[in-house]
């Protein structure tokens, strides 16, 4: 165990960690009690240390792992994806830093898109590695596409606007869950302050299309965390709230 501890960079401590939880298996126990790891236990660490780079949580590397249908050739290309759209994430950021330098030293000037540019091609990006497929599995290419060029278009008193309501948006959002009304005043000022976020990004506005997407927070568990990780039904509320607001809850 020392030995794959050192090989690795992970403390002992993890591997017995990853033993116990059923994530690493030692190949063999020895007679004196030690763990002993063969090259397929290697392997599987380096796995393990792939999912973590992108904050998976264990037990979910652990369901992923144990997967009757587990391809690793296939999880190696998907490692290869994330791994270069996140340089391609630190080379925006890198070089926006570098043109911020530049600027105070007095070499260049510049724009006020130029200087949120970088963060905003970092937020599309983290976006669409989250939920690219299923945004454009329900929306289609293009809507996804028009979205993403209204996104990086805004000026930045529209970004800071844009942020501004989302935060605004949630501290209205707890305040009516605490009323248990979704059909409330508070509640429905949430949706509207919803629509009136979602208008930043999206090209156009449907009530079926909010609706829908209010739908998804709830279907979709990483929306639903999103939300219940700031209060337990959350998503669920928002949901039923948006529905009174667009009148879809008179259709179900």
């Amino acid at each position: 165990m020392q030995k794959l501890s050192r090989l690795a960079g992970v403390s002992a401590r993890t591997l017995r960690y990853y033993d116990e939880i059923g994530l690493l298996k030692p190949a063999r126990i020895s007679s004196s009690g030690y763990r002993i790891y063969g090259s397929k236990e290697v392997n599987t660490l380096q796995q393990i240390l792939f999912y973590r780079e992108f904050g998976i949580p264990l037990d979910e590397i652990k369901r992923i792992l144990d997967a009757p249908d587990y391809n690793k050739a296939k999880a190696l290309k998907e490692h290869r994806e994330k791994l270069i759209s996140k340089r391609r994430q630190l080379d925006l950021l890198i070089r926006n830093v570098e043109k911020t330098i530049a600027e105070t030293e007095g070499r260049l000037m510049m724009t006020d898109k130029e200087k949120f540019e970088g963060f905003k091609k970092q937020c599309i990006q983290e976006n669409e590695e989250k939920y690219g497929r299923e945004i454009r599995d329900k929306y289609g290419e293009e809507a996804v596409e028009s979205s993403n060029r209204k996104f990086m278009n805004m000026t930045q008193e529209q970004y800071e606007d844009f942020c501004r309501l989302g935060e605004e948006l949630l501290e209205t959002l707890k305040k009516a869950f605490a009323t248990g009304d979704p059909a409330g005043e508070e509640a429905q000022k949430a949706a509207d302050m919803h629509r009136r976020w979602l208008l930043y990004t999206w090209p156009s506005y449907t009530k079926e299309a909010h609706a829908g997407l209010a739908q998804m927070y709830v279907d979709d568990e990483r929306f639903t965390q999103y939300y219940d990780k700031m209060q337990p039904g959350l998503a669920g509320f928002l949901r039923d709230a948006v529905f009174i607001y667009t009148g879809m809850d008179k259709q179900q």
